[in-house]
């Protein structure tokens, strides 16, 4: 395999191990969240912010441990046949799989992209132009240029009314990672089918 592969795949399955090791520990700040939720009905007012956040902080644990999840091979699969396969065998199949898990993780990373550019305001079809005016009306003019771009803001329907967009950029990072790592995976099962090891 060409030394750029091996680079790439070393340092994905680096910074995806690393960030799914840190985002391990969201489990306990979803826990807090939800002991909080239960103690503040039971003796004082409830929050209003507790059933929200907790839900943003589970798609967070879940879209960022994603990629962390694909590294180890921890994803759900059928091994009826497959557990008694070669391994050459199995990298056959996984590189196929891996690339309709690819298309897929395209298809979901574009409909982010267009969701989170609808929260900040944007309702045109062309949102790569939105965010090529945002960057460089940053990089211009500061944060206030950039929030002459954006247009209204959209908010939760709750009573606690948070903005969605910090939730929906965090959707597309995990999903760009995860996109990420599975063009490692296929780097690694072609490695595998050429008898060599990454």
């Amino acid at each position: 395999m060409p030394r750029i592969a091996h680079w790439y795949v070393h340092a994905v399955d680096g910074f995806n191990r690393g960030l799914g090791k840190v985002i391990m520990w969201g489990v306990f700040v979803m826990a807090g969240i939800l002991l909080w939720s239960s103690i503040s009905k039971t003796f004082f007012n409830p929050s209003l912010w507790t059933l929200e956040v907790a839900q943003f902080a589970m798609v967070a644990y879940y879209v960022l441990g994603g990629p962390y999840s694909v590294q180890l091979g921890s994803n759900v699969r059928m091994d009826l046949f497959y557990a008694e396969w070669s391994i050459k065998k199995k990298a056959w199949f996984d590189a196929f799989t891996v690339l309709l898990l690819i298309f897929y993780l395209g298809v979901l990373l574009y409909g982010a992209l267009g969701s989170t550019a609808y929260s900040l305001g944007f309702f045109g079809r062309e949102f790569s132009e939105f965010y090529w005016e945002l960057i460089v009306a940053f990089f211009t003019g500061g944060p206030a240029a950039a929030g002459e771009v954006m247009g209204y803001i959209e908010r939760s329907p709750t009573a606690w009314r948070p903005v969605l967009w910090p939730i929906k950029v965090t959707m597309c990072i995990g999903f760009f990672l995860m996109l990420l790592q599975t063009i490692s995976e296929l780097i690694k099962d072609i490695a595998t089918i050429r008898g060599e090891t990454i």
